[in-house]
């Protein structure tokens, strides 16, 4: 049995408006991730940690994702971007937070995985760590992108307080909600995450962000705190998507992995899950998958770009419905 799922992010209240513009360019990357990611974890050629990594690098290569290129901007103007991975197996983590010279950060969490020692490594020390290790590296121009520039300067023009309350003040790469306006905006584009089972019977997570327009210097989101916003164990493996401190808040990827474990009923866990982040401002999503193959992808906002590769099985979807 091998599973692939994904996700780019969680974001809007209201009815399902239809697709945008460019979202055929998100529906085409996410086909492409999970037909040459899952059939490589299908035929047994990649486990499932390398999986999870192969298609978050994919994904952070898509400048219309909030990861890697194409990475919202800062109050400060610069990209700032934070990862993490874990197997389910040992319990294996890494992590980096707020690098800024990495095309692929979560290649850089998963060195620090397998180096075994720290799990999490931040700034600048996380990027000279990767570099040396051979991982790619970037320019801060490299990175940004035209919709992200005017995006950035929206809310440098009409935003008085940068790095205000999530929920009010800020434009969220989750929960764009139409306040950007311009001819650069559009909604929904988020972080992105990956989970899998592979045949051996290993669960996987990975997740990578560039956070939320305007966020101020040194702010961390769930993407890069295992238990918040990343969880694989022997059971389930987890990735989320919404605003970052209520799943810091709710430690909702290992609460769902508890809830799981008593009840045994995904779909029925990973909804109370959304239902306690929800008060706390943090509308959003989240993927799973389990040990027996069962798969979820539930999110309480009006979209949540994502798809699944289940045994040779594509589907894809933004809004309400998937699609092959």
């Amino acid at each position: 049995m091998a599973i692939l799922v994904i996700h780019g992010g969680a974001g809007g209240d209201g009815p399902w408006l239809g697709k945008t513009p460019l979202d055929p360019d998100r529906i085409d990357c996410m086909k492409e991730v999970l037909q040459h990611v899952g059939s490589r974890l299908e035929n047994n050629e990649i486990d499932c940690l390398e999986a999870v990594t192969l298609a978050v690098e994919m994904l952070e290569d898509e400048p219309l994702f909030n990861a890697g290129k194409g990475s919202v901007i800062g109050e400060d103007s610069s990209i700032t971007m934070d990862a993490s991975i874990m197997r389910g197996s040992d319990k294996a983590a890494g992590s980096v937070i707020n690098v800024k010279r990495l095309r692929h950060p979560i290649r850089a969490s998963n060195l620090i995985l397998k180096q075994g020692w720290p799990v999490i490594m931040n700034g600048d020390a996380a990027d000279d760590f990767a570099i040396k290790k051979g991982l790619e590296e970037v320019s801060q121009d490299w990175l940004k992108t035209e919709l992200r520039l005017g995006q950035w300067q929206q809310w440098k023009d009409s935003k008085s307080n940068p790095g205000a309350t999530d929920e009010d003040d800020s434009v969220l790469d989750h929960d764009l909600e139409s306040r950007v306006t311009t001819e650069f905006s559009d909604e929904g584009m988020g972080t992105v995450g990956a989970v899998a089972l592979d045949y051996a019977g290993g669960l996987a997570a990975a997740t990578s962000t560039g956070g939320m327009t305007g966020k101020p210097k040194g702010r961390v989101g769930d993407t890069a705190i295992i238990g918040a916003g990343t969880w694989a164990d022997e059971e389930i493996a987890v990735s989320c998507t919404g605003v970052g401190e209520a799943y810091i808040r709710t430690c909702a990827a290992h609460n769902l992995a508890t809830k799981f474990q008593t009840s045994q009923n995904l779909m029925e866990s990973s909804n109370k899950i959304l239902d306690e982040v929800s008060p706390l401002g943090g509308r959003g999503g989240l993927i799973a998958v389990t040990s027996s193959g069962e798969f979820a992808m539930p999110f309480q906002t009006r979209l949540m770009y994502r798809g699944s590769w289940n045994n040779g099985i594509l589907e894809v979807g933004i809004g309400p419905e998937l699609e092959n």
